[in-house]
């Protein structure tokens, strides 16, 4: 019989998994909406996942007892400023580029920019295999680039771009939750909130008469993104603490596989068979990086 541990590193793996699918669906979502106005489309999406998830933030409030500090309220709203860069950008970044392009580049490159300002700012030092994996990101965004034509360099730049704000969030989120001790739940509802409050004034001003013909065509994948984004990253923090990071964080990545096969798939993108090998080659490297 296997020992209890296996079992549960077993479960995370499967909540991880579900995870990535629904991380990379909820991309689709996205990219499918990308002729939309973007920040209508983000401010609706941030509005409804406010929506849907309150009941479970406010029996996670009455269960725990929490109230959120001024502290909680200021850290939460850096994180806010660094996911709205994000979403803004990568919502932008998919009206000119690739889901199979932006996606894996946005998340292969997002860890590796992470490690890099945690050496140069935190004091860590690489080892050999987390060198290999910043090198293979980098071979894969290139083999993703196709040579670095224009065509291809309309995926790959937003992708980079997006990938700083992964980075940004990364740090600091994981600063928040353990050095701050907020809880990962508050800081994801708050990041909610936090995000339709920040849009609100740019849709209700000039793009007030885009609200409704928006909702309209894209309702379903405005629900579908509110719920999906949440769901991702709540488990993923379930994963945490369930698994090492270094079985979780390797395990996540495995999204840009199955954004890419989505994008082929579904999105009728081209060249698939090459866009999977830079995929696949940015995928090890982030799992070199993390085991590392």
């Amino acid at each position: 019989m296997a020992p209890e541990g296996a079992f549960v590193s077993l479960w995370a793996l499967v909540l991880i998994l579900v995870a990535a699918v629904a991380h990379a669906s909820w991309n689709v979502l996205s990219k499918k909406a990308a002729q939309a106005d973007h920040v209508v489309f983000l401010w609706l999406v941030a509005v409804a996942a406010a929506i849907v998830w309150s009941p479970l933030f406010a029996g996670f409030l009455l269960v725990t007892g929490t109230v959120p500090s001024r502290l909680d309220l200021l850290v939460a709203g850096g994180s806010t400023l660094l996911h709205l860069g994000y979403f803004v950008l990568l919502q932008r970044g998919y009206g000119t580029g690739d889901l199979s392009v932006v996606y894996p580049v946005a998340r292969g490159t997002g860890p590796m920019l992470a490690s890099l300002v945690a050496v140069l700012f935190l004091g860590e030092r690489p080892s050999p295999a987390g060198v290999a994996g910043i090198v293979l990101v980098g071979l894969g965004v290139f083999l993703l680039s196709g040579g670095l034509s224009r065509g291809a360099l309309e995926g790959v730049v937003p992708g980079l771009v997006v990938g700083l704000f992964i980075a940004g969030y990364t740090v600091w989120d994981s600063q928040v939750v353990s050095a701050f001790a907020v809880a990962p739940l508050l800081l994801n509802y708050l990041g909610e909130v936090g995000r339709s409050l920040a849009l609100t004034p740019f849709v209700l001003g000039a793009r007030r008469r885009l609200i409704v013909p928006v909702w309209r065509e894209h309702r379903f994948r405005v629900l579908g993104a509110a719920v999906l984004i949440f769901l991702s990253y709540l488990l993923v923090l379930i994963a945490f603490t369930m698994a090492p990071v270094t079985v979780v964080a390797p395990a996540r990545e495995i999204s840009v596989l199955i954004a890419v096969v989505l994008g082929g798939r579904l999105l009728a993108e081209g060249d698939l068979p090459r866009r999977l090998l830079a995929a696949a080659v940015i995928l090890g490297g982030v799992v070199a990086i993390a085991l590392g």
